[in-house]
């Protein structure tokens, strides 16, 4: 007798319900935080003029909180790998939320200021430490691609809805609402995590690598900040120069460094894994390119087209829509073509739609051209980024994924 065994159908893996409310409160997190980075974006003309900045520093608005954003990130993301992510995300919360309080009630640039740089060290803490929670909280596979995939489209609707609500409470309200619109977002997750968030029990055992943190965090701080001035003052700047080689001969110096030091903050064996090198330089050229196209976008439309913040928030609302659809395509594209094809073609995508844009001119007539490249572009945008993100936290121990995603 012949006994035939039929395999039973595998069937798709399916988030718990714990998973579930993990990823819900994750994710408003993350939308907070994109809509804090979009939101004084078609503002900034408005709040430059109300306290009076200087047109030509107006950047440093954006420059301030990305100084720390980029400067502190990894610093963070190792921290919480250390003293736990959720800790580092509980503190980011409260920050995020006093620093946006702050913002919404300055009376000059220097409170604004020092309001933004707070607001960036707090996303420095929060961004790494939600989405190690995130990654540790899913297994590798599908489960994890598909809660990355959703975390760049909420990323992506954050954006959008920052985007259209700078320009609709700039024009009803005030700017100011820009900045208070977060704090009872950020009270309301504060509240939410102790009893939704765990800890993993893997965590990093060894002490802190206190030369090397100060060296990173240095040599990041000093590479923005000239690349800042050069753009500001142009290519001959003698302070941007320096701070452009001073940051370069730190990193070089940290990377020597932690080669020789027993527990480093960043063991570069990381840095030899295929994945995260290749997964970390495309992170970097899809981010590049996009997030200073915004910039340049809102100075377009604000500034040669003349369009009013209102008018501005709503053309952005094409680059949100093809985000979200990337994000949602994402996933799928990777189970089918791999990461490094996924992310190669929405690099091209990306750099394409991008590269057209040189074309527009100071018409109205243009922005049906800009609203059609600024869509298409944005899918291939966030299609990369699920794809680098992949890339960058698999094949790691839980106790690693907070240098991981810091690192990205």
């Amino acid at each position: 007798m012949t006994t035939t065994l039929q395999a039973e159908p595998v069937r798709p893996a399916t988030m718990s319900r714990g998973q579930l409310l993990v990823l819900l409160l994750l994710l408003a997190s993350q939308f907070t935080l994109t809509v804090d980075f979009s939101i004084l974006n078609v503002a900034l003309p408005t709040v430059g003029a109300s306290l009076g900045f200087a047109e030509a520093h107006v950047q440093w608005i954006a420059t301030a909180f990305a100084l720390c954003a980029a400067g502190f990130t990894l610093l963070f993301g190792r921290i919480g790998d250390y003293v736990g992510r959720r800790r580092v995300f509980l503190i980011g919360m409260v920050a995020l939320g006093a620093a946006s309080l702050l913002g919404g009630v300055a009376t000059s640039p220097e409170v604004l200021l020092t309001a933004r740089v707070a607001q960036g060290l707090a996303t420095a803490a929060v961004t790494p430490a939600a989405l190690s929670l995130l990654t540790v909280s899913f297994p590798e596979g599908p489960l994890r691609q598909r809660a990355l995939g959703l975390n760049s489209v909420v990323m992506s609707t954050g954006f959008t809805a920052g985007a259209v609500l700078g320009g609709v409470l700039t024009d009803l309200l005030s700017w100011r609402w820009a900045f208070l619109v977060n704090v009872p977002i950020a009270l309301l997750v504060v509240a939410v995590a102790p009893f939704v968030l765990r800890d993993s029990a893997d965590r990093e055992r060894s002490r802190l690598d206190v030369p090397g943190a100060v060296l990173v965090t240095s040599g990041l701080l000093a590479l923005v900040y000239g690349a800042t001035r050069l753009g500001e003052a142009g290519l001959a700047d003698p302070w941007g120069l320096a701070a452009l080689v001073g940051g370069v001969v730190l990193l070089g110096v940290f990377w020597r460094a932690e080669g020789s030091h027993p527990h480093p903050l960043v063991p570069l064996r990381i840095l030899t894994r295929r994945t995260i090198g290749f997964g970390n330089v495309a992170g970097f050229a899809t981010f590049a390119f996009e997030s200073s196209l915004v910039f340049v976008l809102t100075m377009y439309l604000q500034h040669v087209l003349r369009l009013d913040a209102l008018q501005t928030g709503l053309m952005l609302v094409a680059m949100g829509l093809g985000a979200i659809i990337g994000g949602s395509v994402a996933p799928r594209l990777v189970e089918a073509f791999g990461l490094r094809t996924t992310v190669a073609g929405g690099l091209l995508v990306q750099a394409a739609t991008t590269g057209v844009l040189v074309l527009v001119g100071p018409s109205v007539g243009w922005l049906w051209f800009v609203g059609l490249m600024t869509f298409v572009g944005a899918i291939g945008h966030v299609a990369a980024i699920v794809g680098f993100m992949i890339a960058v936290t698999s094949g790691l121990p839980d106790h690693e994924q907070g240098l991981a995603t810091g690192l990205a």
